[in-house]
């Protein structure tokens, strides 16, 4: 494993407060895996089997509405998890897809794996008390936006705080993540600034 990468890996799980020796164990869990762009990672109905952090690239998690368009629920990117992590810990069918959207580079390991984390390193769980911490108050920010804000305001607090790699996927992944139309997205993109 790179260097680089073992620090990416250790960073997202920095609030372990892993020890030395126990660092370069859990690194040894890891397995690469390269995906291509466009490829679904995950289906609707297919169980979640792997945990991933994102070395590089971008991957989105979305649902389809009635009409069979995407409802972009969030997104996943480089130093970040991805999966779709209801489906892993229950070992349930998901109702997501996930999709590489650009092509991706990622380390993951199996749910026995994941659940021995907690057993073998008292540290993972606080990781796992503030990670899902943050997650819930991610939703609910996310929830109160799209009840509250205009398209308007929505887009400029999201490219306030959106991550560069964000910015170079297609459009329409962004505005279906904002609850508007690709014609809005455009339309905002040309003439707001933030």
């Amino acid at each position: 494993m790179e260097e680089l990468h073992k620090q990416i890996i250790l960073n997202a799980f920095k609030d372990a407060e892993l020890s030395e020796e126990h660092a370069q164990e859990f690194l040894g869990l890891w397995k690469p895996v390269a995906i291509s762009k466009h490829t679904l990672m995950t289906e609707v109905g297919k169980v979640e089997r792997r945990f991933y952090v994102v070395i590089k690239g971008v991957q989105a998690v979305y649902l389809l509405d009635r009409k069979g368009n995407k409802v972009v629920i969030g997104f996943s990117f480089d130093g970040s998890y991805s999966g779709i992590y209801d489906s892993f810990v229950d070992r349930e069918p998901s109702g997501y897809f996930l999709e590489a959207l650009t092509d991706s580079e990622l380390y993951y390991i199996s749910p026995d794996e994941y659940d021995a984390l907690f057993d073998k390193y008292p540290g993972f769980d606080r990781w796992g008390r503030i990670v899902h911490g943050f997650l819930l108050k991610g939703r609910v920010q996310r929830e109160l936006e799209i009840s509250t804000l205009t398209s308007e305001e929505r887009f400029k607090l999201f490219m306030k705080r959106c991550p560069q790699q964000l910015r170079q996927i297609p459009q329409k992944y962004l505005a279906a993540y904002l609850n508007m139309t690709p014609e809005t997205f455009s339309r905002l993109m040309n003439s707001v600034t933030w």
